[in-house]
């Protein structure tokens, strides 16, 4: 059947307008990946991470996909990137700052040895607990010390115990923004030389490159300017190595080198 003229302008306009579709979806906080397309995203989880995703980090996954603030969670890529990266570095004293359901918390203690312990640091034990269950049955719920409230005390009086410097293997930070500066001026001397800290959401729904006017989430423009001037202290320090990867909202690696 021959297509008319008004029909071709409709499929046309249709295509536009999924193609914008797809870029304000890109423009969302809640979308996990900075990649241009959604059907490379999803090649990416349906062929190297779901295959490879542990049972109780899918299911906690889902449970979390029901919670209203979803958006805070881990994404499934970089919950398996951090679980390989804590193997490569044979890490087994860890700390991880940010905890929400506890997706990236598995996916650590999944990866340490029997003996390996996470401090594990957030405000609310109510969104904690709903993953606990989870964690417990994976057989991991051992390895971890949860404190609930700020972190900045606790770092505080690890800081001031210089037992306790230069002891961690590797931190994951994936909390307040306006507080990341802070967390590094105390996490830089209880990580080892050698040791590593992550530091989530550094592309920040790639915002950290948008023009002023463009346009953003209000709580995506206020963490910003935080973001940007922990980018640039970080790219600074001559204590650290930094790769900085489009994984997730963006993650930045430290290595301590002095």
């Amino acid at each position: 059947m021959a297509t008319t003229t008004a029909e071709a302008t409709k499929t046309s306009t249709n295509n536009v307008e999924d193609k914008q579709s797809q870029n304000l979806r890109h423009q969302e906080v809640g979308h996990k990946s900075l990649l241009q397309s959604d059907d490379l995203y999803q090649y990416i989880l349906e062929t190297s991470v779901y295959p490879r995703e542990p049972e109780s980090m899918k299911e906690l996954r889902e449970v979390t996909a029901k919670h209203p603030w979803n958006i805070m969670t881990t994404s499934a890529d970089e919950g398996q990137f951090l679980n390989m990266l804590i193997k490569l570095v044979n890490a087994k004293n860890t700390m991880e700052i940010g905890v929400y359901t506890g997706y990236s918390l598995l996916a650590t203690a999944l990866a340490l040895p029997d003996d390996g312990k996470i401090l594990a640091m957030d405000v609310n034990r109510e969104n904690y607990e709903l993953g606990l269950p989870i964690i417990e049955k994976a057989g991991v719920a051992h390895k971890i010390d949860f404190r609930e409230g700020p972190a900045l005390p606790v770092l505080d009086q690890l800081v001031a115990d210089e037992k306790n410097h230069g002891t961690y293997d590797f931190i994951f930070v994936d909390a307040d923004k306006d507080n990341y500066i802070n967390y590094h001026k105390r996490l830089i001397d209880l990580v080892k030389v050698g040791g590593v800290i992550g530091y989530d959401n550094t592309l920040w729904n790639g915002s950290v490159v948008a023009a002023p006017d463009a346009p953003m989430r209000k709580y995506v423009r206020y963490y910003r300017d935080f973001v940007l001037e922990l980018n640039k202290a970080l790219a600074a320090d001559p204590r650290i190595e930094i790769c900085m990867l489009p994984v997730g909202d963006g993650i930045t690696i430290c290595r301590r080198i002095s």
